[in-house]
């Protein structure tokens, strides 16, 4: 297709986009070349997100609808099927139809508990064509649902539009890219490039092949250092997935797509949830934002407190219902005698928003002259106080023993967790409120925990507890 035909089909779509829908034979009919319809309709396609077309049931394009898209989302149940069958085709092309039995199942099995250890150990990852299929069987699911309660936290604010840019750093296989693209809804136009050095880039194409006709996705094989964007349009949202563990220097690499984002734009940074994942993105985000003051943190550790930041361990991370035992998992893990080991169908991830404009999940009028500061937390042990916090785990108690919840303000240097030693319908928010909910205290004992270098926050039958709206 050369540039000249390319041209004269921008021009003629962009003409009648101001008119009627754009019917590939009717620009053909207008171009003196007469090309075929077809070829006509392929540019149309490749130049859609430029010209912010969307393409129709019937093939022909129209304008997209201009602003946010409109949240239908209730949650993630299962891993589409249709994906499944997908990612089957290549472990069968790759190993045969008993892919999951003998040598080639083995090998899987192998390469999933490496790849579980250096993830744990927080050792260097690389992937090979084995490697790569071992990771999509393993995490596929849960990467496929953890982006889309992420990025739901935006659309519900009115902050992810129907025309969307988007970049995704260490792609993978495709996860996150599957998960949006089944999340937005059908009227949206997306430009998604990937960026994707390894052999994980081959499956992500893979499975991306039938995305929605108004999904468009591109692999660019660079490493995140070495990626430039394609264009001068900046990014609506940049991705971060599983990634920034994996960097030599994670925060200057975040700093400098910042560069690549539009001013209104956002980035989100996910991780799984285990501790030294977890605790190395909040690493990033401080350097990012404290130190750096490049980005302000929309969700979910804001700082309430101006002119503060935190400096504890930063452990936190949000639980979500578990998805369905795919297929393929349970072939995986029935050859190898069910023992449950490869399946993983939990949906836990640390993640963390950040903006350019400042814009914050949740904009509130602190009253510091009347609640207590966790970085003064020390002068308060033994005392009673009032406090404002965001809940910022699950709870973290075991068994019997009293419900326990990370919370923090945003200036803590210590942890602190509220204890719930007795419900009340006074203090019942505590316990009912979602991750990164704000909730104030009224009437909470402060006291030191040696064993865990910890502030614990009683919440008891004098206490008050109250989810507060924004």
């Amino acid at each position: 297709m050369n540039d000249e035909l390319r041209q004269k089909v921008r021009e003629n779509a962009k003409y009648l986009r101001e008119v009627r829908p754009i019917d590939a034979d009717e620009i053909a009919e207008y171009i003196e070349s007469q090309p075929h319809p077809g070829v006509v309709r392929q540019i149309l396609r490749e130049e859609a997100p430029s010209l912010g077309l969307v393409e129709r049931g019937d093939r022909t394009f129209e304008p997209v609808e201009e602003g946010p898209v409109s949240p239908t989302f209730h949650g993630v149940e299962a891993f589409p099927p249709e994906y499944g069958r997908a990612l089957e085709d290549l472990l069968v092309e790759r190993f045969g139809p008993d892919w999951h039995e003998g040598e080639s199942g083995n090998r899987l099995r192998n390469v999933i508990a490496r790849l579980k250890e250096d993830y744990f150990q927080n050792n260097p990852v690389e992937y090979d064509e084995t490697a790569a299929l071992g990771y999509a069987l393993y995490h596929l699911p849960d990467n496929y649902a953890v982006v889309q309660y992420v990025v739901h936290e935006l659309a519900e604010e009115g902050l992810l539009d129907r025309r969307l840019r988007v970049l995704d750093v260490g792609a993978g296989v495709g996860g996150p890219a599957l998960g949006l693209a089944d999340y937005l809804p059908e009227d949206a136009v997306v430009e998604y490039d990937a960026v994707e050095p390894s052999a994980a880039a081959d499956v992500f194409e893979h499975l991306l092949a039938d995305a929605d006709r108004n999904f468009h996705a591109e692999v660019h094989r660079e490493t995140a250092e070495e990626f430039d964007r394609p264009s001068d349009r900046p990014y609506d949202l940049v991705l971060f997935a599983n990634v920034l563990n994996e960097l030599d220097d994670p925060a200057a690499v975040v700093r400098r797509y910042l560069d690549f984002l539009a001013d209104d734009g956002s980035v989100v940074a996910l991780e799984p949830a285990d501790r030294e994942t977890s605790i190395g993105l909040r690493q990033v985000e401080r350097a990012v934002a404290d130190e750096a003051r490049a980005a302000t943190v929309f969700s979910p550790t804001l700082r309430l407190w101006p002119g503060e930041f935190p400096t504890d361990r930063g452990w936190s991370f949000d639980v979500k219902p578990d998805v369905a035992v795919p297929g393929f998992q349970r072939k995986l893990d029935e050859a190898a005698g069910a023992s449950g080991e490869f399946v993983n169908v939990d949906v836990q991830f640390s993640y963390s928003i950040l903006r350019p404009d400042g814009t914050r999940k949740v904009e509130f009028d602190l009253d510091t002259e009347h609640v207590a500061k966790m970085a003064d937390m020390e002068r308060h042990v033994t005392r009673r106080i009032d406090l404002v916090a965001l809940k910022l785990s699950h709870s973290l108690s075991e068994g019997d023993r009293n419900p326990l919840f990370k919370i923090g303000d945003g200036s803590e240097i210590e942890d602190h967790f509220a204890v719930l030693t007795r419900e009340t319908a006074m203090n019942a928010d505590l316990e009912t409120a979602d991750y990164g909910d704000l909730l104030s205290f009224e009437n909470v004992l402060v006291l030191w925990n040696d064993d865990n270098d910890a502030y614990n926050l009683v919440v008891d039958e004098d206490t008050v507890v109250d989810r507060i709206p924004v």
